[in-house]
């Protein structure tokens, strides 16, 4: 799996694996007697059944071992937890190996195997607190504005990152739809009339950063976004929209991103509306 040995999590969890596969394997062990590990050691199997075993429990057992060992298949590679054995070409895996215990000229000895879980235990732990370290920031693209992952998150799942943004940057375009009504407009018209400086007319309300409109950093939030706005639509939404290839990840995530604010920053505006003509003073 690649950069598997970066991710603590993946780490951790294939360290549980491998004590499940562990304790599969002790209680596979109690089924069985030790052979005489005599002059005969290497030829005979390392563990025989216990006379009168209930052969049912016995091969559950075993069914549970060959589970646990599947889902810890990855660890002695990644640990470099291998054995050489005289004999045999190349290194034993201890994990895919378990049951030539029970087969005449066993690779690896009972002791071996649990020797080997315990070490690459204590690897894939260290492996995974050196990775948290080490763990650069991250992006939950599930937590961005519901207007952009909403419409963003089934494209995403399926690797398509450019219409992903593509999706996500009309489903913004219909948040400030649905705050400002009015006729049908192109979308880049839309985003200048919504943050004109204009007054609003009837039919065509704006959208105004909350607070003293002649204080600094509303007037200075109310110049940024009516550039912002617009300029998202046309460096975002349409290259993404008509623009060739596929965009990478982190691409798709830096214009996700930039979407999502700018949602966010829309549902905090007021809405400021025209005043009613007809409607008289008392």
């Amino acid at each position: 799996m690649a950069d598997a040995d970066r991710n603590p999590t993946y780490l951790r969890d294939l360290a549980g694996y491998v004590a499940e596969f562990r304790a599969a394997f002790m209680s596979f062990l109690e089924l069985h007697t030790p052979t005489y590990r005599g002059p005969g050691i290497g030829m005979l199997p390392a563990v025989m059944p216990l006379d009168g075993v209930d052969e049912a429990e016995l091969e559950t057992r075993r069914a549970r071992v060959s589970t646990a060992a599947g889902r810890a298949r990855r660890a002695p590679s990644l640990t470099g937890v291998l054995f050489g054995v005289r004999g045999f070409n190349g290194a034993v895996d201890p994990v895919a190996a378990w049951n030539t215990v029970t087969q005449p000229k066993p690779l690896l000895e009972p002791a071996n195997i649990i020797d080997a879980c315990d070490q690459m235990i204590g690897s894939l732990e260290d492996m995974a607190a050196r990775a948290e370290v080490e763990l650069p920031p991250t992006v939950d693209v599930a937590q961005m504005h519901p207007a952009v992952w909403g419409q963003a998150a089934r494209l995403w799942r399926d690797g398509h990152y450019r219409q992903a943004v593509s999706a996500a940057a009309d489903g913004v375009v219909q948040l400030v739809k649905a705050r400002t009504g009015g006729p049908e407009l192109d979308d880049t018209t839309r985003w200048n009339q919504a943050f004109s400086e204009k007054d609003p007319e009837p039919g065509r309300p704006r959208l105004r950063w909350p607070g003293d409109q002649t204080d600094r950093t509303v007037v200075s939030m109310n110049d940024g976004l009516r550039r912002f706005a617009p300029g998202a639509q046309l460096t975002i939404r349409n290259p993404a929209t008509h623009g060739p290839g596929e965009m990478t990840q982190q691409e798709a995530v830096e214009r996700l991103s930039v979407l999502s604010l700018l949602a966010r920053w829309v549902d905090e505006c007021d809405l400021i509306e025209a005043l009613d003509p007809s409607a008289g003073t008392p």
